[in-house]
């Protein structure tokens, strides 16, 4: 008795499931791995594209990011960004938000987590901060490896920009910092998506599936001209507004009203997959 008396005592809730042991059950799993080559191996794949087609350059009088992607390694970066951004960086996001409770509600696994006992709270916190730390990284790790290559390639030199003039290499590198940064926090959206519904099923591609079909649909509907203003309230609008930055004098008022958005959006979410996660019966 009172060996499980001195337990009971020094038992805390902050100390279950740390965050260094979730973070390396999360990088052993085989989703994360795949993911991780995928985005490693599409600048390759654009390289390969690139020597194939020959000169991108522009095919009319309008000159666009596409048509500069061979200028330097900075300009093939920032094309990295532009072909992925709308859906392929959307995966991974959806992916690792929205497996990390339902995976482990499908593995009948949840409840002995909970019985550790792990409190609800922190279990979502720790799974959610390992998670949007594996989507930051997977988006770091695009324009990184696409920066690399480009420079292999192409040689290192400012970023070119395709309505005139340029940005050194310096300006030029911190720009697509702020680039990454802005679109992953365009894509908390998506994140909140995934991991309220991994919170409402067991089934993982549910989850994953759903978050990247409702970005699919908010695409859409972005693209219907006929909604007018309204288009502003989708957090699709504003998921290319990173361009800006990317200009001799960047524009900031697009990126401040798609975060002010999206991270509205993605509280909303995360506090319903909280609210709802600590009222739920947990039996698998």
């Amino acid at each position: 008795m009172s060996t499980l008396t001195e337990v009971a005592s020094g038992y805390q809730a902050g100390r279950t499931l740390p965050l260094r042991v979730e973070l390396v059950r999360q990088l052993k799993r085989r989703r994360t791995l795949v993911m991780g080559l995928i985005l490693a191996v599409l600048p390759f794949v654009l390289l390969i594209a690139f020597a194939l087609g020959g000169d991108p350059g522009s095919r009319n009088d309008q000159v666009t990011l596409m048509d500069t992607a061979t200028a330097s390694g900075a300009n093939f970066a920032a094309v990295n960004l532009f072909v992925s951004a709308g859906f392929l960086l959307v995966i991974p996001v959806a992916l690792f938000c929205g497996d990390t409770v339902a995976s482990e509600a499908g593995w009948s696994s949840l409840r002995y987590l909970l019985a550790a006992p792990v409190p609800r709270a922190r279990l979502l916190w720790s799974k959610l901060v390992v998670a949007l730390g594996l989507s930051l990284a997977a988006m770091v790790l695009l324009p990184v490896v696409a920066l690399a290559a480009g420079t292999a390639a192409y040689g290192w030199g400012p970023l070119r920009i395709p309505t005139g003039g340029a940005l050194d290499t310096g300006t030029a590198a911190q720009r697509l910092l702020v680039a990454v940064a802005y679109i992953f926090v365009s894509q908390l959206v998506t994140a909140g998506l995934a991991f309220w519904l991994s919170t409402k099923t067991d089934a993982p591609l549910g989850a994953v599936g759903g978050a990247v079909g409702l970005t699919i649909v908010g695409n859409v509907l972005d693209a219907v001209t006929a909604l007018g203003g309204w288009r502003d309230f989708l957090p699709a609008h504003w998921q290319f507004a990173w361009a800006d930055a990317v200009q001799p004098h960047p524009e900031w008022s697009g990126m401040i009203q798609g975060t002010a958005l999206s991270v509205t959006y993605a509280l909303v979410l995360f506090a319903l997959a909280f609210r709802g996660f600590a009222r739920k019966d947990v039996v698998s």
